[in-house]
């Protein structure tokens, strides 16, 4: 073999300017040719110091020749024409490989043996021998046709190198360890600095981090093909270990964390680690990506998350990418990576990357989204280096140390927004405005909840257009709403915007943080009802009227009270006295609570809820209208209404009815769905026959748009009450809708 050789290093689509940077820090000088092909000269030497510290290729390639081959005669001709007994032994095993794109020798398998011929014949020539037995070493040989172009090369890794010889245990859709190694290339992380993978797998990224880190050459554990060869010195590749072990650092500042949700591949992962010789490097834990927290500042997450093509169900894989943003805005100092095919995956997390590129993870095309967090300024100087990072062709520079002359660390700070949830000074400006007006609010109403005996009032109704929010004060606690309007905030920066008004509602009208209740409630579309929210079971007693009711401030979008009823409540109170008192669709009873406390002499309450029937008995019982053992004149019946009136024996008849249905329901225990609009009427109607002539109906509903004929009930008179019954403290007058019937 000549002392120099043609090289190519083969890498993965994409990682090309990676790889001849790290051609160019081992100090070999290199070119980015085609598609996954860098280009560089040198000896034994140089091939074997790029197999042993190359991260990121695939394979360390002698470029023998390169030549039209048209036909068959000419590729026959000119491989034969080399002098093959330079580059091979006698005995030399020599498979040959081939590939053709876009071109007339099309037929693979012909241009091998073509090759092969040819190189049979000209080893025979140069060696002066008759025959070849090949049971020397091995020297793989590839053409590849590119455009009737041919490239003759001879492979000197074997195994791709990224086969590091560690990972024995795999997770169910790994990642190359030289897709791993570029990632973190790409990023802007060091080992001083966190680093992150919630979704780890068997640990490959964590790993790879770690033997960056540490300076742990890539091919240190493993052999290669070239190391067989006759012309190479046997000492080569050792000495070349030696000084590469030598060169290995210890630990790193660091620990680097790894997360899955998965126990099976975290013991794999911890198992590769111990092989790759990083296990104290990385702690490896079982934890939920979406509940990902972290006190530590300007860190890196490095992650390649799970994408539908080999695991994961697409509705699972939405609700994942969606809930992103809200993990990463509890990160604003840190810089986010994600390797993913998941399509749109920009659009799911609300907002482009900083950068892209394009790379590949086996034969699936992945996007390597960037997204890049304020920059780390110590002492007063920009501590990032952009030629540092992966998409800059330029060498590493020296960066600022941690450390100044009397051994103490210099101040640190952020510089630039976070990559989620920034916040601008047009948020600022809003919880100002917010601030004022809830001031205002409170000054107005200091005076107005004692002289009215209530505790739970109204403060904030979407009072400031851009500030859709509607603030419910609960004696100390405030219940926060917000509805649903466009904005031109990414989902993170919306979060980030909610908790800076609840923050400022809370300071505004000094009540602590653990004290704020917080409910998103979206416009309701055909048919859908609101959801439960959360599953604390915390409850809290509120005053109203001398009354005592139990709310919920945080598991469902409604409290337990509803505070626009309140003047329709005293209303049954008043008329209650003597009264059989019918509550349908009860929810928590309070209509039944103000009916007993006004003397009523019966109540039923009907309500399909087990839950609500329940929540209505403990708020009787904590107003000492009903106690543990006794009951007498209240009944609780759990049912459909429609149902119940259908089944309603033909004798009893009722003095008051509350008839507050809701707009919309559907349950699993009644086979037809409910729909204030179109069920409301027929039920008023079938509904009268249970009320004493003279008996009065409230109903009551909170669909706006709700279209009511009072004509097509046979009644004495329906009037709408809407106006008195909606409260002062309501900025929506039309909150509600409310008829006073009359049979």
């Amino acid at each position: 073999m000549s002392s120099t050789h043609d090289l190519i290093a083969t890498c993965a689509f994409g990682l090309e300017a990676i790889v001849r940077r790290e051609l160019e820090t081992l100090g070999i000088e290199a070119t980015i040719g085609e598609s996954g092909r860098v280009h560089f000269r040198g000896d034994l030497e140089t091939i074997a110091l790029a197999n042993l510290q190359l991260r990121c290729a695939d394979r360390v390639l002698i470029r023998v020749a390169e030549f039209p081959a048209a036909d068959f005669d000419a590729l026959f001709e000119t491989v034969r024409a080399i002098s093959w007994g330079d580059l091979l032994p006698i005995d030399a095993e020599f498979p040959v490989t081939g590939r053709s794109i876009k071109s007339i020798l099309s037929s693979v398998p012909a241009c091998q043996r073509t090759v092969k011929r040819a190189i049979v014949d000209a080893m025979l020539r140069d060696h002066r021998a008759t025959t070849l037995d090949e049971t020397g070493p091995l020297f793989k040989i590839d053409v590849a046709l590119l455009k009737d172009t041919a490239t003759l090369t001879i492979d000197t890794t074997g195994r791709s190198l990224h086969r590091r010889g560690y990972r024995t245990d795999i997770s169910q859709a790994p990642l190359k360890e030289t897709l791993a190694a570029a990632m973190v290339l790409l990023s802007f992380w060091k080992p001083d600095r966190p680093l992150l993978d919630p979704f780890c797998g068997s640990g490959t990224i964590p790993i790879e981090a770690a033997r960056i880190g540490r300076n742990i050459a890539p091919g240190i554990d493993r052999d290669f093909t070239f190391e067989s060869w006759p012309t190479v010195p046997k000492a080569l590749l050792p000495d070349l270990r030696s000084q590469a072990i030598a060169a290995q650092l210890d630990s790193i500042e660091e620990r680097i964390l790894g997360s899955d949700l998965e126990g099976r591949v975290l013991r794999a992962a911890r198992d590769n680690a111990e092989r790759a010789g990083v296990a104290d490097s990385i702690h490896f834990q079982s934890g939920d990506a979406l509940k990902l927290t972290s006190r530590r500042r300007f860190g890196c997450l490095i992650t390649n998350p799970p994408y539908g093509r080999r695991i994961g169900e697409d509705r699972e894989l939405d609700a994942l990418y969606h809930a992103l943003p809200e993990v990463l805005r509890g990160l604003p100092t840190w810089s986010h990576y994600f390797l993913t095919a998941y399509p749109n995956f920009e659009r799911a997390v609300g907002r482009q990357a900083d950068r892209r590129r394009k790379l590949y993870n086996g034969r699936i095309e992945c996007t390597y989204y960037q997204f890049h967090g304020p920059k780390r300024v110590v002492g007063g100087r920009d501590e990032e280096v952009e030629a540092v990072h992966g998409d800059s062709d330029a060498k590493p520079q020296d960066t600022p140390s941690d450390q100044t002359a009397s051994g103490e660390k210099p101040y640190t700070h952020a510089a630039g927004p976070a990559a989620f949830g920034h916040l601008d000074a047009k948020a600022t400006h809003q919880a100002e405005l917010f601030a004022t007006r809830l001031r205002k609010r409170a000054k107005h109403l200091r005076r107005w909840p004692t002289k009215r005996d209530i505790t739970c009032f109204r403060i904030y109704e979407r009072d400031i257009p851009e500030i859709p929010l509607i603030v419910d004060r609960y004696e100390d606690h405030l219940h926060i709403t917000e509805f649903e309007r466009p904005h031109d905030r990414d989902p993170a920066q919306h979060a980030n915007w909610l908790d800076l008004m609840a923050r400022t509602a809370g300071e505004t009208l000094e009540v602590p943080a653990a004290n704020i209740h917080f409910k998103r409630r979206g416009r309701q579309k055909g048919n859908t009802q609101h959801e439960k929210v959360d599953h604390t079971g915390n409850r809290i007693a509120v005053h109203e009227g001398g009354l005592k009711f139990l709310v919920n401030l945080d598991d469902y979008v409604d409290t337990g009270l509803f505070l626009d009823h309140r003047i329709a409540r005293s209303m049954v109170r008043d008329l209650a006295k003597d009264k059989w008192v019918l509550n349908l669709f009860c929810y928590t009873g309070a209509f039944t609570v103000y009916a007993a406390a006004g003397g009523a002499r019966k109540t039923t309450s009907v309500d399909l809820s087990n839950t609500y029937l329940s929540w209505t008995k403990e708020n009787l019982r904590i107003n000492g209208l009903i106690d543990a053992k006794r009951q007498d004149g209240h009944s609780f019946i759990a049912s459909d209404v429609e149902q119940f009136i259908a089944d309603h024996p033909a004798g009893e008849r009722y003095d008051l009815v509350v008839f507050d249905p809701p707009t919309y329901s559907r349950s699993k225990k009644t086979e037809k769905d409910w729909n204030v609009q179109t069920d409301a009427l027929p039920m008023l109607q079938s509904l009268l026959p249970l009320v004493r002539k003279g008996g009065v109906i409230l109903f009551s509903t909170n669909f706006r748009r709700f279209k009511f004929g009072p004509d097509a009930l046979d009644v004495s008179e329906c009037h709408e009450i809407s106006k008195q019954t909606v409260p002062e403290d309501f900025r929506n007058r039309r909150i509600h809708r409310c008829w006073r019937i009359v049979r």
